[in-house]
């Protein structure tokens, strides 16, 4: 493995520090930080953490099952572990400058298979209380809209790394190009992961209309790269709209769970998921096609 002999920073490990909310900055981000360090001149792969923090993040949900606050504190600790994991994997990747495609998507996966173990506990847990066929309802619900604000969340700010500059958003895909390389890819795991991201892709244009023509504009303009003056309004205008994207990411997402546990009423976190969090969605998008259509003017 060929690592850089430098020391690097702490913000070398970051995607861009600006997109990063409060409890990232001051907690998750930096424990992750030491962790990837310490990891570095292993063999130990971003992939193998991400894996990792996939099967610690599923556990946790089997732990707020049970109606025992202090099964359910143990549980609220294994989440945070696997939410550090999930930080350890892309600093780890971005100091050794180990990357890949398949990366990036299973790391998506990762917190989408944590919450499906969680929805499916809290709606048996809920059973006995409201019956089965309102707990899986509230469950799927919260589950389906988790899925679409964990994408939405994702793109936007893809997108933003994508506004910084070409290299720094590199990851930032379209619906042609995912198509183009999924068709190039033999039959394997990896291509079935890919499909996966295919149909991730799909959902994020099909939300996001006005910032499709926008994007379709821009290429039109500049097909080589953005004017640098360019990128800095676009990045700018993005920029006051990543406090409403960072509400719906794991850390607020996971502080009304926690609540919601400690209290013994986790019917409040699924709620909070369907209704107010859809909402601050809502916003978020409306927001940002609003500036899509301002720039296109």
């Amino acid at each position: 493995m060929t690592v850089n002999s430098t020391r690097p920073t702490f913000e070398s490990s970051l995607k861009a520090l600006e997109m990063e909310n409060i409890f990232d900055r001051i907690v998750y981000r930096p424990v992750g930080f030491r962790i990837a360090l310490g990891l570095r001149y292993t063999a130990i792969t971003p992939n193998m953490i991400t894996i990792t923090s996939i099967f610690v993040g599923m556990a946790a949900g089997w732990l707020f099952y049970f109606e025992n606050i202090w099964i359910n504190l143990a549980g609220i600790a294994v989440l945070i572990v696997a939410n550090i994991l999930d930080c350890v994997d892309g600093q780890l990747a971005r100091l050794t400058g180990i990357k890949s495609q398949v990366g990036r998507i299973l790391d998506g996966i990762a917190g989408d298979l944590w919450f499906i173990s969680i929805y499916i506990f809290l709606s048996l847990r809920l059973t006995p209380h409201i019956g089965g066929a309102l707990a899986w309802t509230l469950a799927a619900l919260a589950g389906i809209s988790n899925l679409v604000q964990a994408n939405i969340t994702d793109y936007y700010k893809t997108l933003h790394l994508f506004f910084i500059s070409s290299k720094d958003g590199i990851e930032f895909d379209s619906v042609e190009n995912v198509r183009e390389h999924l068709e190039q890819m033999p039959k394997c795991f990896n291509r079935f992961l890919y499909r996966l991201y295919l149909y991730y892709t799909i959902l994020q244009t099909t939300i996001t209309p006005r910032l499709q023509k926008f994007l379709a504009l821009l290429h039109t303009l500049y097909p080589n790269d953005i004017p640098q003056e360019l990128r800095q309004k676009l990045r700018s205008e993005s920029l006051k709209i990543i406090p409403n994207i960072n509400i719906l990411t794991f850390n607020w997402r996971s502080l009304v769970l926690f609540i919601s546990l400690l209290v013994g009423q986790v019917w409040i976190y699924l709620l909070w998921e369907i209704v107010v969090l859809n909402i601050a969605m809502i916003i978020a998008v409306s927001r940002h096609e609003k500036m899509c259509r301002n720039f296109e003017v």
